[in-house]
């Protein structure tokens, strides 16, 4: 866990929290500051706020910086930050949850937000909306992946669909070309035994790239490139172990061989990832995500092309990279939606993040980015653009339940790289925890 700006006021603040969250807990459902009537946020009393995200030391710099420009605005409000990788800030706000004290503001995923919403630990943000919080400026689509149930729990930052980076000093260093664009996922894979053959000598070895198997969104995508949908109505699988099993065969001979940058090396380096420790030429995650890699790695020669193609095409799909929710129990309703407005709508707030967490949903922080030539954020609003075309699918959009399957899904990709697993295993264990975690009643 990392923390900043960490005053003795945090301490005693998180103490009167948790009193407060246990004087509520038997009126969670409805005794929380969701109740209370929107006005403008109150300028004449100090006010403390809690903001925390998941991310790394890049984007904790672009907050802090962003979190200054909003206590110049606002005086008499003091922002409490913090932030954690993600695997530990799920944890920590699993912990939260269960004893109220979730955070006034903090980052919110797809993955997540049926499962805060619907256990009544958000804050409906619909009655700030005019007041405090400014969502004109919004595609209603985007808007509406963070409603629940025609409730406002989320305000997307931005956009963002898969792609494939590419390391390009390690390519010169080896002497390969690129991946080209529109390769098959068995191109894909017969490039990567390519580069890590010609990487073996190289100190320190270098890497084709990363075992992709064990990321859902990644399998979801080649879900939908074979023309099948991911979930059901009510967000159960809609597919069979059959599919999952030919996912996590596919790879196995890679697995086998040593292709892939070794699952021992990847825990060691975290919460950097190979490409960021100079070891793999290419990963498969979202678009916003090149900015960090490109801190990470020291240099901004990193390319950025689409996903492999499956049998019925591209298939890409945007999803909100993040969003900002607020706590049920917050004390200072008010002022969280004002924090949330600032960190979406100024057109500053814009400028400084560029697109580290997404190109940004709104046209006023889209227009304040200084797009040089070949920068990082150029080169994802320039992606992002030419994809448009090529987002042809619908959202696959997550159901309650789905953050933990994910997490499963993690974890026993881990145990298969690590060989404790084989792919009929991966997929009986994973359908279990599916049938315990999502859809039905």
């Amino acid at each position: 866990m990392v923390r900043t700006r960490t005053t003795i006021r945090t301490a005693l603040r998180a103490t009167a929290i948790a009193a407060a969250g246990a004087l509520t807990l038997s009126a969670c459902a409805g005794g929380s500051a969701a109740s209370t009537e929107a006005a403008p946020v109150a300028t004449d009393r100090d006010i403390e706020l809690s903001l925390v995200w998941w991310g790394d030391d890049d984007r904790a710099a672009r907050y802090e910086e962003a979190v200054t420009l909003f206590e110049e605005k606002y005086p008499n409000i003091d922002v409490q930050t913090q932030f954690q990788a993600w695997d530990d800030y799920w944890t920590a706000r699993t912990t939260e949850a269960a004893g109220q004290t979730l955070p006034d503001v903090f980052q919110m995923d797809l993955a997540y937000i049926h499962q805060y919403a619907s256990n009544n630990q958000l804050l409906d943000l619909s009655s700030q909306v005019g007041v405090n919080l400014e969502t004109g400026d919004y595609d209603e689509t985007l808007l509406g992946s963070g409603s629940v149930n025609g409730e406002q729990f989320g305000i997307p930052t931005s956009t963002n669909t898969l792609g494939m980076f590419y390391h390009q000093d390690l390519l010169d260093e080896l002497g390969v070309e690129p991946p080209a664009e529109g390769l098959t996922w068995d191109e894909y894979d017969a490039w990567i035994r390519e580069v890590s053959e010609a990487g073996a000598d190289h100190d320190p070895q270098v890497y084709g790239g990363t075992d992709y198997t064990g990321a859902l969104w990644i399998f979801i995508q080649w879900l939908v490139q074979q023309g099948k949908v991911p979930f059901a109505e009510d967000g159960s699988p809609a597919f069979d172990k059959a599919d999952l099993v030919a996912w996590v065969e596919r790879t196995q001979p890679l697995r086998d061989d040593g292709v892939f940058f070794p699952v021992e090396r990847a825990k060691q380096v975290e919460p950097l990832t190979a490409m960021q420790v100079g070891q793999a030429a290419t990963e498969i995650t979202w678009d916003n995500m090149l900015a960090g890699y490109a801190a990470g790695a020291g240099t901004e020669n990193l390319g950025l092309l689409p996903v492999p193609t499956g049998a019925e095409g591209s298939q890409q799909f945007w999803k909100p990279s993040m969003l900002l929710s607020s706590s049920a129990n917050t004390q200072e309703p008010d002022a969280a939606a004002a924090l949330i407005d600032f960190l979406v709508n100024d057109p500053e707030v814009g400028s400084i993040f560029g697109t580290s967490k997404g190109v940004p949903a709104v046209p006023a922080q889209k227009d304040a980015m200084e797009l040089a030539d070949g920068s990082i954020d150029e080169k994802i609003v320039t992606y992002e653009e030419e994809m448009a075309d090529r987002v042809t699918a619908e959202t696959p959009l997550p159901a309650e339940g789905y953050g933990v399957v994910e997490a499963e899904f993690k974890r026993l990709g881990e145990e298969l790289a690590y060989g404790n697993v084989t792919p009929a295993e991966f997929a009986d264990q994973w359908f279990q925890s599916a049938e315990a975690n999502l859809g039905g009643e």
